[in-house]
């Protein structure tokens, strides 16, 4: 009969409390939905990587070669640690598309003359492998089949070493290699213009030159097994045979996109949540207290009738519960919605054969009880405020606070203020603690729209730095070997050439004590206008002869200062190592990246000027042209068109980023109208007999009005500098948590963004503050003045 006479009283106070409990649940509904979407989805792309690269046979290892001989396959396989060895060809070629204009690229993997691959096994997803005798019988990656409309039994056409030659497509499959499947030079997936195409060991050897040879080699390891010392072994092996390095999975460019991705979601569940939980926690607290305060009496009265503290401390934790659950239920809908509609943008960038998301209960689990704590948390110090209430002292009303005039009311005279704004500031000054929650409580919903809009500060950056200054070329050519400088002569030649410039890049590793890193250096002509270097500082870095320019990520990785000198080991021809000296730093957002003096670098690897690709600047009148010419080069190891590059990258960054400040807004909008309703609510029942007086003393509407919302808009403006500043925080940590080799989002926010921030919550705060405004026209005087203070 107790406990039932509370229930009721607790379903009571719910109903009438129903628009801020549900402002707060909303509130807690967003932490709940965050943490669900982004450790769901980072437990679904992990669980999805994870089976796939084991039912599959994913390598461990890589180790390209120019040319190794099939016998040295067994001395491999025998090094201690090696499960798995298995030796292919691998080649780069330009693509005929019948219907396309431009010209494509194709990497070739070689197939197995007998039986399946070993290790990185396709899935088949249409038709068949092709026959291990057949010469013109391929398999295609199924993206590219898709974006082309391609079957089985369609054809294109492949230069094979000079050689156009007619391919017809017998399947198509999908690869662990190419979950994220970039070609040469490119930024973003192309899956018209790049084919992975899986191709009979007989017809790949016989198109490379690469009879009884390899040129790539793939390995398994045991358990425990050591990668760096197995890599060394593989290395000496194939010094001799034109090996350049081999490398982890670390280093395999698929992989380390889904990890970077993996590390994308990990921040998001570390930094977003904790705010929405906090703020709920906040509101729990403030519209409990208020609760409690009113209730005094109530209080006294059941603890009177023998209710014990547990069950009065127990009612409001209840409460509080309530409204939990409600959010709870709401981020469980929500997040689930919002988690598959990222595994469907996931599907866009990433081939899976399939997306592990199995809503695994724990993760349920978790959210729901982090958000019952975050409300246990607000409600606990009330609840047990009320709790420890004696029943005399509970039936008496509070007593009054003791004010004294102090140097705010001194100021306030000073400057000659309204009646109705001294009384604003008054009760800021009076209650300097619920005025620094409310505005803190604001300034977060300030700092997750500014966290969120500086994405679009960052992509502007980066769009400008990369294309706009660095990389400003239309085409780059990328050839299958170095070749001599005065090739460009030919380029030159070329239908719709215009600006025609070499670049040399060297495979190397870096080294600074235990540290190193494998990289590209490049080296371009000092005059080179097209393909920049571009300073720190944002100018135009020229490198000087007999030293090195590193990116700054790069020289923070390996812990280098300018002056200092690096080991410079380099992976090809002679294989050389040298001492170099740190000159400059550069800004690059994509990649890391090491330069040299083109005649230096010439030098030090004892050649006449050579280029590996070349940047070209086209007249468009004459693209189709250009690429028809491009289709009988033979050289020609693979082309990125820029300017496509550009346009899909912008396209896509920009559809992703729409979607994601689509979605903050609403969260910070949702967070601006739970801490602006529920504290307007509370001032309006804290002050209702306050405000009726006015109103009898002849207060026009207006002018009540003016002191609960002007209250909650000075409260809004307070917040906007800490709102500010967190929002640096925030937008900080996600640059971090995104950091990786592949790419760096420049920490950059416009003052715009900090405008259009504080704008949106600032309308949000006024349009809720006038909500509760409308319940002072409803105001009955009468009632009010007979309520006890």
């Amino acid at each position: 009969m107790v406990m039932h006479a509370l229930d009721r009283k607790l379903l009571r106070d719910f109903a009438r409390l129903w628009a801020q409990a549900l402002a707060i649940a909303v509130v807690l509904a967003c932490g709940v939905a965050a943490l669900l979407t982004s450790f769901g989805m980072y437990q679904a792309l992990g669980d999805s990587r994870d089976a796939y690269y084991e039912r599959n046979r994913f390598a461990d290892l890589w180790a390209p070669a120019r040319r190794a001989p099939l016998s040295l396959l067994p001395t491999i396989a025998a090094i201690p640690g090696i499960r798995t060895a298995e030796a292919r060809i691998e080649g780069m070629v330009t693509l005929d598309l019948p219907g396309r204009e431009e010209t494509a690229v194709g990497q070739i993997l070689s197939l197995p003359a007998s039986g399946e691959p070993l290790l990185n096994l396709p899935l088949l997803r249409a038709g068949r492998l092709p026959e291990p005798e057949a010469v013109t019988e391929v398999a295609v990656n199924a993206a590219f089949a898709a974006a082309n409309g391609y079957r089985p039994g369609d054809r294109f056409f492949a230069n094979l070493n000079g050689t156009r030659r007619e391919l017809t497509i017998s399947g198509t499959v999908l690869s662990p290699e190419f979950i994220y499947t970039l070609g040469p030079g490119a930024m973003m997936p192309d899956n018209e213009g790049f084919a992975v195409i899986w191709m009979p060991e007989r017809a790949a050897a016989a198109a490379f030159d690469m009879e009884g040879a390899f040129n790539s080699l793939t390995v398994a390891l045991y358990a425990g097994a050591s990668p760096a010392e197995v890599i060394d072994r593989i290395d000496t092996l194939l010094d001799r045979y034109g090996g350049t390095g081999a490398h982890g999975r670390d280093r395999q460019m698929s992989d380390s996109f889904v990890s970077s991705e993996m590390n994308q979601l990990w921040t998001m569940t570390i930094v977003l949540p904790p705010i929405f939980f906090g703020v709920a926690a906040f509101l729990v607290n403030m519209v409990l207290g208020r609760i409690v305060a009113l209730e005094r009496s109530e209080i006294g009265l059941l603890k009177a009738l023998g209710y014990s503290n547990a069950a009065i401390a127990g009612h409001y934790l209840m409460l509080a519960g309530l409204t939990a659950i409600v959010g709870i239920f709401i981020g469980w809908g929500v997040g689930a919605w919002l988690a598959h509609g990222m595994a469907g943008l996931y599907a866009r960038f990433f081939d899976f054969p399939y997306l592990i998301f199995q809503g695994s209960w724990a993760v349920y689990v978790v959210s729901g009880l982090v958000g019952l704590g975050a409300a246990a948390f607000g409600a606990l110090r009330v609840a047990l405020a009320a709790a420890r209430l004696p029943p005399a002292v509970a039936m008496q009303p509070p007593a009054p606070p003791r004010f004294r005039r102090g140097f705010s009311d001194r100021l306030m005279a000073g400057l000659h203020l309204s009646q109705p704004a001294m009384m604003i500031l008054r009760s800021i000054t009076r209650w300097p603690l619920r005025a620094a929650a409310s505005a803190l409580g604001l300034s977060m919903a300030v700092a997750v729209l500014a966290a969120a809009s500086f994405f679009n500060d960052a992509m502007d950056k980066m769009m400008d730095v990369t294309f706009g200054q660095a990389n400003r070329q239309d085409a780059v050519l990328i050839f299958t070997q170095n070749l001599p400088e005065s090739a460009l002569d030919e380029l030159r030649a070329l239908p719709g050439a215009m600006q025609v410039e070499g670049q040399l890049t060297e495979a190397a590793i870096l080294r600074n004590g235990h540290l190193e890193k494998h990289v590209g250096i490049e080296a371009r002509r000092p005059d080179a206008d097209l393909s920049r270097i571009i300073g720190a500082a944002g100018g135009v870095v020229t490198v000087p002869p007999g030293g090195i320019v590193l990116t700054a990520r790069l020289a923070a990785q390996l812990r280098l200062a300018i002056g200092d000198e690096v080991e410079v080991a380099f992976l090809s021809g002679r294989r050389e190592t040298v001492h170099l000296p740190l000159m400059a730093t550069t800004e690059q957002y994509i990649g890391l990246g090491a330069y040299m003096d083109f005649e230096t670098l010439n030098r030090m690897r004892r050649q006449a000027p050579q280029i590996s690709l070349a940047n070209l600047t086209l007249d468009d009148a004459r693209k189709a042209a250009f690429h028809r010419a491009l289709n009988d080069m033979p050289a020609l190891a693979g082309t990125a068109m820029l300017t496509d590059m550009r346009r899909s990258f912008q396209d896509t960054i920009r559809q992703n980023i729409s979607i994601t400040t689509t979605v903050y807004i609403t969260i910070a909008v949702l967070i601006a109208v739970g801490v602006t309703y529920n504290g307007a609510r509370i001032q309006l029942s804290e002050r209702a007999r306050e405000l009726a007086s006015l109103r009898i003393l002849g207060f026009s509407r207006a002018e009540v009005s003016f002191i609960l919302v002007g209250e909650t808009m000075v409260l809004a403006l307070l917040a906007q500098p800490p709102g500010w500043l967190a929002g640096l925080g925030i937008a900080w940590a996600f640059t971090q948590g995104v950091d990786s080799d592949l790419y760096q989002i420049p920490f950059v926010i416009a003052p715009s963004t900090f405008a259009r921030a504080s704008l949106i919550v600032l309308l949000t705060a006024l349009a809720s503050a006038l909500v509760v405004r409308r319940r002072i026209d409803r105001l009955d005087l009468v009632a009010v003045m007979k309520t006890r203070e």
